[in-house]
């Protein structure tokens, strides 16, 4: 005769799925503000780097700003098509002056500051020293 219930393994099966369903929910609830900023940042950085190579390559100097929706490059070679929004609406960026991209190879230190609005808390700071790219170097609180 069989007895009711279930077996050892059996029940660490289920435990061990229990386990695993339960720590890809914790990935999948990241910080989607905080996310969004570096992923922001990261982009910025790309663009940024694009443009000193394309300001140099044509001999123009190309300028960047931030603008009340987004950023725009200045200077930029007829038929170059650079993005000018954020990709989300949670994004703004602050400089202290406008940031210089070239054509020297050597351009000033320059750093811009990337704020969450969504929790102006968060900050990114993109900087270069003038000869590195642009990266993101420090996460700042107010």
């Amino acid at each position: 005769m069989r007895q009711a219930g279930f077996t050892l393994i059996e029940l660490l099966m289920v435990v061990a799925i229990m386990a695993i369903a339960t720590a890809g929910v914790g990935l999948a609830l990241r910080d989607t503000s905080g996310t969004a900023l570096e992923r922001e940042a990261q982009r910025l950085a790309v663009l940024l780097d694009s443009a000193r190579a394309q300001s140099r390559m044509t001999a123009n100097p190309v300028r960047w700003r931030p603008t009340a929706t987004g950023f725009v490059f200045e200077g930029l070679a007829k038929g170059s098509s650079f993005p000018s929004t954020w990709l989300g609406p949670d994004v703004r960026a602050a400089v202290a002056n406008v940031v210089v991209l070239g054509p020297e190879p050597v351009i000033g230190p320059q750093q811009i500051r990337l704020v969450s609005t969504a929790d102006p808390s968060r900050s990114l700071i993109l900087a270069t020293d003038g000869i590195r790219p642009f990266s993101v170097v420090a996460e700042g609180s107010r």
